[in-house]
């Protein structure tokens, strides 16, 4: 299977105000955002990206803007990558909500956690991995083994999806660190994925680039999904 870099769209209007924005239209990168979707062009420079999928929200979509532009890439809008549906919570003050009941349990049970009004996190976590597989799946099929392609979302969307790729509970995906402009890297595999990169925020990718098959005589050798045993020997 395929490689998927997850990037978290750039630092927004609403990233540090206090307030939890959720799917509120409008809500653009600010002056640091716009700087780091444009350093992304030369972060990815050696990494050959065959697909760009993006998540519905503005702040998504300009993130990859300058990308796409270069590369010549279109913009693939995949709903199921949009932003938690907050519901009730969508506009308010963080402080006015972590007195609410649900606080906790967002903090401590997140696959209990029912927005009133809007989704639970269970229910995103179920969408969004259901899409990256799907996704990863057909440009496998598209662009084989080797192909690397990108996904832009948002914080708690890659969080939960990355929990699903380290074998975690939603419960504990709240450990996960996901910040603005990172990068996340996931190469899946028949039996299970492998996490090369997590919360990344300016080293050189190339590394996660997966190496041209060596030529063999017969049939293609599909790509393997042991792990190494005593751990990777780098390149």
């Amino acid at each position: 299977m395929s490689t998927v870099i997850l990037l978290r769209h750039g630092k927004s209007t609403a990233n540090g105000s206090g307030v939890l924005a959720g799917r509120s239209p409008k809500v653009n990168l600010d002056e640091t955002g716009k700087a780091q979707a444009e350093r992304l062009v030369e972060r990815l420079a050696e990494v050959p990206l065959a697909e760009l999928v993006v998540s519905p929200m503005l702040r998504c979509k300009q993130t990859v803007g300058p990308l796409a532009t270069a590369r010549g890439l279109g913009k693939l809008v995949e709903p199921r990558l949009s932003e938690v549906d907050y519901g009730e919570w969508t506009g308010r003050e963080l402080k006015t909500l972590f007195g609410e009941p649900l606080w906790r349990v967002v903090q401590a049970h997140p696959s209990a956690a029912v927005f009133p009004g809007g989704e639970g996190l269970a229910a995103m976590q179920a969408r969004a991995v259901t899409a990256v597989r799907e996704h990863d799946a057909r440009i496998t099929a598209e662009h084989g083994d080797e192909a690397v392609w990108l996904l832009c979302s948002h914080g708690d969307v890659l969080k939960a999806i990355l929990a699903d790729a380290l074998g975690q509970h939603l419960d504990a995906f709240q450990r996960i660190v996901v910040d603005p402009a990172s990068i996340s890297v996931v190469r899946y595999t028949e039996t299970r994925p492998f996490v090369l990169r997590m919360n990344d925020n300016g080293g050189d990718l190339a590394g996660v680039v997966p190496p041209k098959p060596k030529p063999s005589r017969g049939r293609k050798r599909k790509a393997s999904s042991d792990a190494v045993v005593g751990g990777t020997t780098g390149r």
